[in-house]
């Protein structure tokens, strides 16, 4: 019995020693990851909710027309300024003309103003030397009119006492009548030479104010339809609808032939080059995530095997939540606390980008470096 216990004693000390030494190896990987955790891990934030997108250029006509050509198809890469599709320039090149020629009949028409006011100038001296000849003559047709009144009013004085005859006082009436009529025309005449007068005055300025503080090329005139010749223009070289930016084809809608409308949607050129990500973070990771924060990803399309490098660039305006079609009413009903997300962009490096290309929507995750509080 004493061997026996001394065994069982030995067996329970050694027991308890390793029992011991695991209690401490569990109280030392404790505290590692507990260091660990507080001096590096707690300083990163990660996420596989993270997909990415780009700034896609939609291709729109700005004018109306018939499709005659289309130089571009799905994933074709094209660069900015390279031609995707040609309309019909034939009405463009009609309307070009027009206003062609609506611009050199309004020049024209600029310089019958320059004409017209020189013209007017004369009519005007004219009229002045019509008013004065007018002047003139009223002036002798009054003289007259008084000399024939005199002339009467003796004869009819001596005509009692038998010093003139009747004749001559019947002459004498019909020259101071004459005299009455020759003196209301030179009126009638100097009214009507100073109404002239006026009338050549107006119509200088009316003329005058065409062609004020302008010169032939610098008039309003000529100014809007030397402007509907430069829309005439543009819409022209509109007909020829070019790619924005770099990028690939994607969405291709138009077809040759078709009749399209200024704003209808073509297709879409994306610019693969200057892809960034948004990572979708909960709220609660965002504490000490600050602009400019070093950001490690990697593709679901290539695998751990490739990583990516970019910067935090800025955070959205709200939650998906918040901007969805249907956005939750937390006001109504039975209420359960759901932890949001928040889209966080991240720019990647254009030259990792070049060496392994994405294409938007695809899986990413991110992890962001925390550390830097700047």
């Amino acid at each position: 019995m004493t061997q026996n216990n001394a065994a069982d004693v030995n067996l329970a000390k050694t027991r308890n020693n390793r029992l011991m030494g695991l209690a401490g190896v569990v109280a030392v990987t404790a505290m590692a990851v507990g260091a660990y955790w507080t001096m590096y891990a707690s300083h990163f934030v990660s996420t596989d909710n993270a997909y990415t997108a780009a700034e896609v250029a939609q291709i729109t006509p700005a004018v109306g027309g018939i499709v005659a050509d289309v130089k571009a198809k799905d994933t074709q890469v094209v660069k900015k300024g390279e031609v995707l599709v040609t309309l019909d320039p034939t009405d463009a090149k009609l309307a070009l003309a027009q206003a062609q020629a609506d611009l050199d009949r309004a020049l024209r028409r600029v310089k019958s103003y320059v004409a017209t006011d020189a013209n007017l100038s004369a009519q005007i001296s004219a009229r002045e030397a019509d008013e004065k000849r007018a002047a003139a003559q009223l002036a002798a047709a009054q003289s007259d009119f008084e000399r024939a009144s005199i002339d009467l009013k003796r004869r009819e004085a001596l005509l009692a006492s038998g010093s003139v005859s009747g004749d001559e006082v019947t002459r004498a009436k019909n020259a101071f009548a004459a005299a009455s009529a020759q003196l209301d025309a030179a009126k009638a005449a100097s009214t009507q030479a100073a109404a002239n007068l006026r009338s050549a005055k107006a119509a200088q300025e009316a003329n005058a104010s065409l062609i004020a503080n302008t010169t032939p090329d610098t008039n309003p005139e000529v100014l809007l339809a030397r402007a509907r010749m430069e829309q005439a223009k543009v819409d022209l070289d509109r007909t020829v609808i070019r790619a924005p930016l770099d990028g690939v084809v994607a969405k291709r809608m138009v077809q040759l032939g078709q009749k399209v409308q200024p704003g209808m949607p073509l297709m879409a050129v994306v610019p693969v080059a200057d892809m960034y990500v948004d990572a979708n973070f909960k709220e609660v990771q965002l504490t000490k995530v600050r602009v400019g924060q070093p950001v490690k990803l990697h593709a679901d399309l290539y695998g751990k095997d490739v990583t990516y490098h970019g910067v935090v660039e800025g955070f959205s305006g709200g939650s998906g939540a918040a901007f969805s079609a249907i956005p939750a009413q937390n006001a109504t009903g039975n209420w359960i606390k759901v932890v949001q997300r928040l889209p966080v962009r991240v720019k990647l490096d254009a030259a990792e980008l070049q060496a392994h290309p994405l294409k938007v929507g695809l899986s990413m995750s991110a992890e962001i470096d925390a550390r830097s509080q700047d």
